[in-house]
């Protein structure tokens, strides 16, 4: 955004073909690779809950360059059935002003998203799902504008008992005990301090602050080990469908679209 301001003053007063036109534009390059805006999200549940990207509820992006990002903690939605209402959204999130990253919730098509193939990118691998919208794979510490931000998807459906297998459930919602070493892996080639964590769920811990009627399971448990072990700055998380600052460090989200630095 103050790249573009900085941009058009430069454009206006010297040609950017002088030598100190030269000068001033490469300093405002490496300033807007310093300066791209990350933004963060809770479930958009495909177009059920989306319209919190829109410019009226998120007029900010109308600032934003695809050098900038909004990340959505979970419950992304919108790789399931491949249908025209589908691609239509899909193409909607591509012309937006930043580029969308999403790790996995409980409510994904696992079939189909891994389907699509791992690619590097940000330090890590993440899947290219259309133009301008990654998939962050789980377990990882990925680099995004100079910050270190540790992924990890994955939640319980409380609600699974009353969904079908492959069709509205996928077993793999749960992280496996392959991806969550790998996530220890990670954290430890980073000596456990990273800037921000983004998961779908919370650590145990934390969610029975905020939703002490969810039961434990494996990854809320595996959460709370990460969190006594890791140096963060915040940590933010979807699932609960609530936006709630929880304490100085955790912070629950699902239609606010907050900056990730503030």
């Amino acid at each position: 955004m103050l790249y573009s301001f900085l941009e058009k003053i430069v454009g206006a007063c010297i040609s950017k073909h002088s030598l100190l036109g030269k000068i001033l534009f490469n300093i405002l390059l490496q300033m807007g690779k310093e300066l791209s805006m990350i933004y963060v999200t809770g479930d958009t549940h495909a177009n059920i809950d989306i319209a919190k990207l829109n410019t009226t509820k998120f007029p900010q992006q109308k600032e934003l360059t695809k050098n900038d990002f909004v990340i959505i903690c979970g419950d992304f939605g919108l790789c399931w059935d491949g249908s025209h209402r589908e691609m239509w959204w899909q193409d909607w999130l591509t012309a937006k002003n930043f580029t969308t990253l999403w790790i996995d919730g409980n409510h994904e098509n696992f079939d189909m998203l891994y389907q699509f193939p791992l690619i590097d990118k940000f330090g890590g691998k993440v899947r290219e799902i259309a133009p301008d919208i990654y998939h962050l794979d789980r377990g990882q510490v990925l680099t995004i504008d100079g910050k270190k931000i540790f992924c990890m998807g994955g939640a319980r459906s409380v609600d699974k008992e009353y969904r079908v297998e492959h069709i509205s459930w996928w077993k793999e919602e749960m992280p496996s005990r392959e991806e969550m070493e790998r996530a220890i892996a990670a954290l430890e080639e980073n000596n456990w301090r990273v800037d921000y964590v983004i998961t779908h769920c919370a650590p145990r811990s934390v969610q029975t602050l905020l939703a002490s009627w969810y039961e434990n399971d494996p990854m809320v448990s595996f959460l709370d080990r990460v969190c006594s072990d890791l140096t963060f700055k915040r940590w933010f998380f979807g699932h609960y469908h609530v936006d709630k600052q929880v304490n100085e460090q955790f912070i629950a989200l699902y239609n606010k679209v907050i900056p990730m630095e503030w």
